[in-house]
């Protein structure tokens, strides 16, 4: 990875991004300016809350928690008012995304008695009317609903190693589009809905950033270095992708151009931050 020293003329965007954090000693969801000023957090809980996104309108957070004893789906306002439980399952719920409507939620529901197994489900944005997509070995997680509403792309094992998938939203024409003997993973669509970036160990140890067009050609390499990162997201105009990287040891949040240049460090917090969403 080039420099990565936050400079002070780094522009400020009109977003926000949110977060996972350790900083206060457990797992909290922050939100901070797009330059990485003003983090602010945003759950006050003696558990474990994550894997935050944002609403299309952003005026809502939906994240998952184990406040209430196992994991389950909340959405919470933006400045963390509002707090509202989506799911109630014996078992484990985990990342959701919304749908670009902002109707839906597609999620993770992982087996009740096999824990190295999950599926990914969609429900109403009220918790109402939760829909099984896929019936696949293996965990199948991170769901990312494409721009134009009509398909999910998702990472699945169902091959062996984890690889980049896509599917309508009915869960029909299920298609792997990473195709590579490594493991692939955590896609995210971009806002036109033309590349997937996704994270991938492809020729080497550590996990990298790449891009590749929607339906998996073209893929290229934009983070390079001896450390993790992964987790991208885009920001709403497309010109930059925000993930995380632990260069140090711990989690870090980054933001660089959408071909990989320019990337700047936007937290330093030895406790760790990662799971950015802008």
């Amino acid at each position: 990875m080039a420099a990565v020293s936050r400079p002070e003329t780094f522009s400020l965007l009109p977003d926000r991004i949110v977060f996972d954090s350790r900083r206060d000693g457990l797992g909290e969801i922050y939100v901070m300016n797009a330059d990485g000023s003003n983090p602010t957090r945003l759950t006050h809980e003696p558990t474990y809350d994550g894997d935050p996104v944002w609403s299309p309108d952003g005026a809502r957070v939906t994240f998952d928690s184990n406040r209430a004893g196992n994991f389950e789906i909340y959405t919470m306002n933006a400045d963390g008012s509002r707090v509202t439980r989506l799911t109630h399952n014996p078992g484990t719920d985990g990342n959701p995304c919304w749908s670009p409507d902002g109707t839906r939620i597609a999620f993770v529901r992982w087996d009740l008695k096999k824990t190295t197994l999950s599926n990914i489900n969609v429900m109403n944005s009220d918790g109402s009317h939760v829909v099984r997509l896929t019936n696949i070995s293996g965990r199948n997680t991170a769901p990312s609903w494409s721009p134009d509403g009509r398909r999910i792309a998702f990472e699945s094992e169902m091959g062996g190693n984890a690889q980049v998938y896509v599917m309508n939203v009915d869960g029909s024409n299920l298609v792997n589009v990473s195709h590579n003997s490594s493991r692939d993973g955590s896609p995210s669509w971009s806002p036109d809905g033309s590349k997937i970036a996704f994270h991938g160990s492809r020729g080497g140890r550590w996990s990298q950033i790449y891009v590749m067009d929607a339906d998996g050609s073209h893929a290229k390499r934009l983070t390079e270095g001896d450390t993790t990162h992964a987790h991208p997201a885009w920001s709403r105009d497309g010109k930059k992708i925000v993930f995380d990287a632990f260069p140090k040891g711990y989690g870090q949040i980054y933001v660089m151009d959408a071909n990989g240049a320019n990337p700047v460090a936007l937290t330093d917090n030895p406790a760790g931050d990662w799971r950015p969403d802008w």
